[in-house]
C-alpha cells in the first residue's frame, strides 16, 4: 500500500466518524420527527370528597393510597393534575394552600379538575373551604434527581 493510500483511508475513517457524531447528534435532538420525543412529565391523582358521620373527608381512589386525608405526594418540575369529585352529601371545594389554587364549589355529584406545576419543595395543607377553611390533609412536593444513589465522588461532579 502506499502512503497516499494510507493517508485517504485514515481521512476517511475520521471524516466518517464525525459525520457519525454529527448525524447522531442532530437525530437526537429530535430535529427528525415530526413529533415530540419526550412526553410531558406529570403526576395525576383523583380524590373524592365524603360525609361520614357529618365530618367532611378525602379518600383517594386513583394514584393514591385509599386512605382518609391522604398525604398528596408529587414532584417538583412535573404538572400536578388532580381530579375531585364531591360524593358527599353537601357542597365543597379543595383549597390548596401555598399555591392558592382551588376547585369550583362542587356541589354533590361534581367533579372539577386543577393543574398545578410546583417549583419548590415543601408540604403544603389542603383544605375543604366553604365558608371557612377545615383542613383536611397534605400535600407533599419533593425534588427527585437522577444522582441520589450517587455516592462519594460522583455525587459531587453531577
Amino acid at each position: 500500500m502506499q502512503s497516499n493510500d494510507k493517508i485517504l483511508i485514515i481521512v476517511a475513517l475520521i471524516g466518517g466518524m464525525i459525520a457519525l457524531v454529527i448525524i447522531v447528534g442532530f437525530i437526537g435532538q429530535g430535529n427528525v420527527r415530526h413529533v415530540a420525543i419526550f412526553w410531558p412529565e406529570k403526576v395525576e391523582h383523583t380524590v373524592i370528597f365524603e360525609d361520614i358521620d357529618g365530618k367532611t373527608q378525602i379518600r383517594a381512589i386513583k394514584g393514591v393510597a385509599g386512605d382518609v386525608n391522604p398525604t398528596l405526594l408529587s414532584r417538583t418540575s412535573f404538572a400536578y393534575v388532580l381530579t375531585v369529585i364531591n360524593n358527599g352529601t353537601i357542597n365543597h371545594r379543595l383549597y390548596i394552600e401555598g399555591f392558592n389554587v382551588q376547585t369550583d364549589l362542587l356541589e354533590p355529584g361534581q367533579q372539577d379538575i386543577i393543574t398545578i406545576y410546583p417549583d419548590k419543595e415543601g408540604e403544603f395543607a389542603y383544605y375543604d373551604k366553604r365558608q371557612d377553611l377545615t383542613p383536611l390533609g397534605k400535600i407533599k412536593i419533593v425534588t427527585v434527581v437522577a444522582s441520589d444513589e450517587f455516592q462519594g465522588i460522583w455525587k459531587d461532579l453531577i
